[in-house]
């Protein structure tokens, strides 16, 4: 359909699946999106002789990052549990998923490629958790980011809500590789690394790498949902920070 929030094709001779972001330039990771992602993830549940996939973005943009309107108290948990259940749904998924991104990926959107095997990005690229600054937090980043970061780099990224290039989330483990066009980069590793593999093979091989990552994955997931739904959207600043954020106005700390 022409206005779906998301592509979905086969290439490679029907090796890899193609998954594109389709609402530039923001694409952002909102209800639809979430549930257009989960059913192309369901539709390939058994992918086949299908080797990988490949994640990327219609536009100059990788994604802005998840719904404000979404994270206001009335729809939150839905859209949490959507979220969540889509990222589990990723990770479990038993063939590699590659990221290509380019210009902005923030929020959901990172979290998002967090649940990706690799990260192909342009050097340009910004990466950033910025939910701090509407005095929320990232739950699912929080969780996936000290898989890939140090604990304290991951910490960094969530407490200050900065972005990094590229080049500088490839330092710190957050991106795997740097090219000025990450998805021929991305095409390229699949076409010299993951075509001529069996794909039987690759999803035990998927499954055996991740077994005890995605049972961990699983418990704070619902750890810090919890923790988001009772604690955080409990608190003024977290609502005063969402709705100045819509307002266009400087939010008003009560510090509580």
């Amino acid at each position: 359909m022409a206005d779906s929030p998301l592509k979905v094709w086969l290439d490679r001779d029907g090796a890899l699946l193609r998954l594109r972001l389709n609402r530039p330039k923001a694409n952002i990771v909102d209800a639809a999106m979430i549930a257009a992602l989960a059913a192309a993830f369901a539709e390939y549940r058994d992918p086949g002789a299908i080797r990988a996939a490949l994640l990327d973005a219609e536009g100059p943009h990788f994604s802005f990052g998840a719904s404000v309107e979404e994270h206001l108290p009335e729809r939150c948990a839905a859209m949490l549990g959507g979220l969540h259940s889509l990222l589990i749904t990723m990770l479990e998924w038993p063939r590699p998923v590659l990221a290509a991104v380019r210009g902005q990926c923030l929020g959901g959107g990172v979290e998002l490629t967090l649940a990706t095997s690799l990260i192909f990005a342009a050097p340009e690229a910004q990466f950033g958790q910025p939910e701090i600054k509407l005095a929320v937090f990232a739950p699912a980043a929080s969780c996936l980011l000290p898989f890939r970061l140090s604990q304290s780099a991951a910490e960094d990224l969530l407490f200050s809500g900065r972005s990094v290039s590229g080049a500088e989330a490839k330092a710190l483990g957050l991106v795997d590789f740097v090219a000025d066009d990450p998805e021929a980069a991305a095409l390229g590793y699949f076409d010299a690394h993951l075509a001529g593999k069996s794909a039987a093979s690759l999803g035990f091989a998927v499954r055996a790498a991740r077994e005890g990552m995605l049972a961990e994955a699983r418990r704070r997931l619902a750890a810090v949902e919890k923790l988001y739904l009772e604690g955080t959207m409990a608190s003024h600043d977290a609502i005063e920070g969402l709705q100045a954020f819509l307002a266009k106005r400087q939010p008003a700390w009560k510090h509580h």
